[in-house]
């Protein structure tokens, strides 16, 4: 049942799994375990629907590349998949299997751990069952470009699709408005002893369970366990230490324009890096995009002076040599967008502020920070590509000069795709969780969502995340079973 913990408190005693989140790994995680037959508390911060309240509680500073934060989360029932587009495509073997390049080792689990869990994962976002990804054009003849093969979800909307299990899954206790505020850890038994639950008064209540699962986000993954002064004291986190380190995005680079050959068909055409590549330059995964435009409109005062100097230029071949107060692209031209890989850097972090929100939670400053490898696959897909377009006889690619000079700031977006913060590892040495998603130094603390991922790939993160979910719940079901029937 769905209650307002802003109008009614009434917990059990104790629970088996208290999950804080309740967006795609948290109701995934919550469904499935009380399902076989545990009891559940998941806990959402926000409510039904948005509130500026609550998203509030999600501002936070940013000293490093711009990554909009505050408007790439949503802080409520559903979570990000309030606005997630549906793109879904798996990970595959060599992601897991690849190291990625600088210090910091990659997945200390292969492929196969969470293979199994991706039909399940297919039917929880509505693709069709036994689907193959697909292609929407065929690959480049060089080897290193294959053709992009994904599906789209619906989007699938958690919260809507699941409003009935929520509400009627026996042994599950959903609460909205239910704030996650201070992690109380026992280091005598390295147990976490509880979590302390706030409404929007700073009503607060302490919640008692046999295992505990974070499933908010990489940002506030990591800003819960920093901020819980009992993990501090006892070593279990550092704030030099790795949690809030390594968080990834999926890098959206303008990398330039082309200009398809004449009688081509239009449509856009989308590449996926192949093994080969990335062995071959020691760089990382991406998804290009290139797509032709719509012819280009131009508004105001001097709309007509503009258009007639933009087909002049446009017809003349010289569009790129003109400088105009705004800038503007020749219909028929083509951008080329990306979604690339970053490698792990721990520059790039979350990291504590004496500032404190509206429930004192101290509130945390990003800093989004790539690499000089980052700029080498950059570099490596723009100037390849660039190549293999002009072999094939596809037409001319245009590469912006911040592609191939590293001097040149680059031009970017993020994806919202947020990872890495508690990246899971075969030793607290690499990371915050292990092989299981249990935080070290802990015996009941879990980690649910992309905040894990060792690395990112090139791959939408949120149909591999719930992978992951469906392979926590399942541990923990095991391992909750085992200690059943040891007491019995």
């Amino acid at each position: 049942m769905i209650k307002d913990y802003q109008q009614q408190k009434a917990l059990r005693d104790s629970y088996d799994v208290c999950i804080i989140g309740a967006g795609p790994a948290g109701i995934t995680l919550g469904l499935r375990l009380a399902a076989a037959g545990w009891s559940v508390l998941l806990a959402e911060g926000g409510g039904r629907e948005y509130s500026a309240n609550s998203q509030a509680l999600y501002a936070c500073a940013s000293t490093g590349l711009e990554l909009y934060a505050g408007e790439a989360r949503l802080r409520y029932l559903g979570g990000t998949s309030n606005h997630w587009a549906g793109r879904c495509r798996p990970f595959s073997p060599s992601d897991f299997a690849v190291p990625p390049i600088g210090d910091l080792p990659g997945w200390p689990i292969p492929y196969s751990e969470i293979a199994g869990y991706l039909p399940a994962a297919m039917d929880i976002v509505d693709l069709p069952p036994g689907s193959d990804f697909h292609a929407l054009n065929a690959g480049l003849d060089g080897g290193e470009f294959e053709p992009d093969r994904f599906l789209l979800s619906p989007p699938t909307r958690f919260a809507q699709k699941y409003a009935t299990a929520l509400e009627q899954t026996q042994g599950l206790d959903v609460f909205i408005n239910c704030n996650c505020v201070n992690l109380e850890f026992d280091q005598a038994s390295g147990h976490l002893a509880a979590v302390v639950l706030s409404d929007y008064a700073c009503n607060r209540q302490r919640l008692v369970a046999k295992n505990f699962v974070l499933a908010t986000g990489a940002i506030e993954n990591a800003r819960q366990l920093l901020n819980s002064e009992s993990l501090l004291a006892a070593g279990v986190v550092s704030k030099d230490g790795l949690v809030g380190r390594c968080f990834m995005e999926h890098l959206n680079i303008d990398l330039g324009t082309f200009i398809l050959k004449s009688g081509l068909p239009p449509e856009p055409r989308e590449y996926y890096t192949t093994d080969a590549f990335v062995d071959e330059y020691k760089a990382g995964k991406g998804n290009v995009r290139a797509a032709l435009l719509a012819d280009v409109q131009t508004y105001g005062r001097t709309a007509e002076v503009k258009h007639f100097l933009e087909n002049l230029a446009c017809d003349m071949g010289v569009a790129s040599k003109i400088a105009f107060v705004t800038k503007f692209s020749c219909p028929g031209d083509g951008v080329i967008s990306t979604m690339i890989e970053q490698f792990p850097n721990l520059r790039s972090r979350i990291s504590l502020l004496d500032e404190k929100d509206a429930l004192g939670v101290a509130k945390v400053n990003v800093n989004w920070a790539l690499s000089a490898d980052d700029r080498h696959t950059i570099k490596c897909i723009g100037s390849e590509l660039a190549k293999q377009w002009a072999d094939m006889n596809l037409g001319f690619i245009k590469l912006n000069d911040f592609v191939y000079d590293t001097s040149i700031p680059l031009k970017l977006s993020p994806h919202a795709h947020h990872m890495g913060t508690t990246r899971m590892a075969s030793s607290a040495q690499f990371g915050v969780v292990d092989t299981n998603c249990k935080v070290f130094g802990t015996e009941n603390l879990y980690i649910a969502g992309s905040s894990i991922f060792a690395t990112g790939g090139a791959s939408n993160p949120t149909m591999p995340l719930l992978q992951f979910a469906l392979r926590l719940a399942d541990h923990l079901d095991a391992r909750m079973s085992a200690a059943r029937e040891a007491v019995v």
